[in-house]
């Protein structure tokens, strides 16, 4: 039997709207919705993963995307929210109280002043090291943030300045300079720091060498939205989804497109959200349809599929590997979260047996 195939899971109704992100530390998870509050969880007290913090008032419309360093060894002081006014904010705790968890604004990102560098700030991704920040907009660019000297140095172009062809043969958008590419639905640092990716609404996946700041691939394969680009942990395959439905994964060292996962079915639903685990064996996706598949990547297949809801799923997480038991009875194995539209994070931790 698959070692995927059984779970116990564990529902809990966190917000009194829709929640749009989850982003995991070593010992957390914070959720973001359409309220204005972002919510601290536990993730290694107890097997009812206890709210321990509250941010009010963090983001005054609500939080479309939250994210935190990824990776074994990350060290989890630092997250970043973008609300849907427009704001992106850094936030930190002192790792010196990590019996408190306590978190605190650290920063701001300055809204830019020139018209040519408008646009909202939509998917954000955070380096392995808390270093660096990764933004997307709805122009089509991507900035590059240093959070320790709290400066941009780097900003990478999609559009026709950029030269490259975009997925789906569509190309990128081909209306000017500055801001003229598709919107940014995602992004992804690779753990390496080597590489920057994004997603864009056209269907392009665009790969950024962050060394020499210039694009290293335009991906073709999906001519549809991408919600979703990740980095494998050992940084050697991209998989990008979106409303094509299908997961299509990337050689990193070519940029060659080398498979796609998909379920049966004769319409896939839109993906909205996919993960890594820490190993790079499996995929975690998350569709419109409410349903959470967890795919082996190296058969193909998927290897689990749950129907907890018939809401749309906005974000599934990987949570870090826990070092002991929750409760008597639960193993130490993987865990994972879903959360979108029922309001509820619903945990999932594998099963021990055969």
């Amino acid at each position: 039997m698959s070692r995927h195939s059984q779970t116990n899971t564990y529902k809990s109704t966190a917000h009194p709207t829709e929640i749009f992100s989850l982003a995991p530390t070593p010992t957390t998870l914070i959720s973001a919705s359409g309220s204005s509050h972002l919510l601290i969880h536990s993730t290694t007290t107890s097997p009812t993963f206890p709210l321990v913090q509250t941010l009010s008032n963090a983001h005054r419309l609500g939080c479309h995307h939250v994210t935190t360093a990824r990776g074994l060894g990350s060290p989890g002081n630092t997250f970043v929210s973008v609300g849907f006014g427009g704001e992106t904010k850094v936030w930190r705790r002192d790792p010196q109280e990590s019996e408190s968890d306590k978190w605190s604004l650290y920063w701001t990102l300055p809204t830019p002043a020139n018209k040519k560098e408008k646009g909202d700030v939509w998917a954000v991704a955070l380096s392995a090291d808390e270093g660096y920040l990764a933004a997307t907009t709805s122009d089509g660019r991507i900035h590059v943030w240093d959070l320790e000297a709290q400066q941009k140095v780097q900003t990478y172009e999609t559009g026709a300045s950029a030269g490259g062809g975009g997925g789906g043969g569509g190309g990128p958008e081909s209306n000017g300079g500055v801001g003229s590419g598709s919107f940014a639905m995602a992004v992804d640092l690779s753990r390496d720091g080597k590489f920057t990716a994004s997603g864009h609404e056209n269907g392009g996946v665009y790969v950024f060498n962050n060394d020499a700041g210039r694009m290293v691939y335009s991906l073709s394969g999906l001519a549809k939205p991408i919600r979703a680009v990740a980095f494998s942990p050992g940084c050697k395959r991209l998989a990008a989804a979106g409303n094509a439905g299908i997961i299509a994964i990337y050689d990193m060292q070519h940029g060659e497109h080398v498979a796609n996962l998909s379920a049966t079915g004769a319409r896939p639903a839109w993906i909205t959200s996919i993960d890594w685990n820490d190993t790079g064996e499996y995929l975690l996706s998350g569709s419109l349809d409410g349903k959470v598949r967890v795919w082996d990547v190296a058969r193909g297949v998927c290897v689990a599929t749950h129907s907890e809801t018939e809401s749309a799923l906005w974000c599934v997480r990987w949570l870090p590997k826990s070092e002991k038991a929750l409760a008597p009875g639960m193993g130490k194995g993987e865990m994972f979260v879903a959360a979108g539209a029922n309001r509820s994070l619903t945990f999932y931790r594998e099963a021990t047996g055969s």
